[in-house]
């Protein structure tokens, strides 16, 4: 697949919650190519800000030509894209990384915490099976009713204020949830317990990981994890996020 740098323009963007924004891009060639799972980099206007901030795809319209992101503000970079209006340009690398596999029809849950979310939406509309959609939220909502239009969803909050008190585990035992594949995406912690869960009930797992990069190409090994196999890169018990990510089947890496 090919990787385009290219400028884009920002069509739309809004707040949804605190310090949480959704932007629509215009980028005709990495919306018609890019899959779900697979993320971007975008580069800051601000020339002491080298390295690109990797950013999941959230939702595709090829027709439109436009790609949406749902980020974070959690640094100078992010700061700067949150206020990006419409008509501003945009330097972009994508589509990079593999996504999630789309063959299943089993029946799946749909696992997403914090801004792990977004990039279950482009999947859950792609997966042609029946789905349970578990969210993980430290209190605020977002794309919860987004979500909602393909399949039943559980949420649970940290603090209790909506849903179950706890972790996406917990919110799947206390609503007796059941399925027979897992796609996650979220902090390590969270894929940590979704990897012991798939374990315990015999279950294949798709997990996407967050992680910081710097090439977001694979040439640099800044975003390694520990895997079950050599990598063919490295030689070594590595995969790179970047490159052979951020997807990985649960069972072929450490957490």
């Amino acid at each position: 697949m090919a990787k385009y740098n290219k400028i884009g323009k920002v069509i739309s963007q809004y707040q949804m919650a605190t310090d949480i924004y959704s932007m629509w891009i215009e980028m005709k060639e990495i919306a018609h190519e890019a899959r779900p799972g697979q993320f971007i980099s975008l580069y800051c206007k601000d020339a002491s800000r080298l390295l690109p901030r990797p950013i999941s795809i959230c939702e595709l319209n090829g027709r439109e030509g436009i790609i949406r992101i749902v980020y974070r503000v959690v640094g100078h970079g992010t700061e700067e894209f949150s206020g990006y209006q419409s008509g501003d340009t945009i330097k972009l690398l994508g589509p990079l990384g593999n996504g999630f596999p789309l063959e299943n029809k089993k029946k799946a849950f749909l696992i997403g915490g914090g801004i792990g979310i977004p990039p279950l939406l482009e999947l859950a509309k792609n997966l042609e099976c029946k789905k349970e959609i578990i969210l993980g939220y430290r209190s605020e909502l977002f794309l919860q009713d987004e979500l909602d239009q393909y399949g039943n969803i559980s949420i649970s909050t940290e603090d209790g204020s909506r849903g179950v008190k706890g972790t996406v585990i917990d919110a799947i035992r206390e609503n007796n949830l059941n399925a027979e594949v897992i796609y996650a995406c979220g902090p390590t912690p969270m894929l940590r317990a979704v990897k012991e869960y798939a374990r315990e009930h015999n279950m294949e797992a798709w997990i996407s990981m967050e992680e910081k990069m710097a090439c977001g190409i694979g040439a640099c090994l800044a975003c390694v994890c520990r895997s079950k196999d050599l990598d063919d890169h490295s030689h070594v018990h590595n995969k790179r996020i970047c490159k052979d990510g951020p997807v990985f089947l649960a069972e072929e890496i450490q957490l």
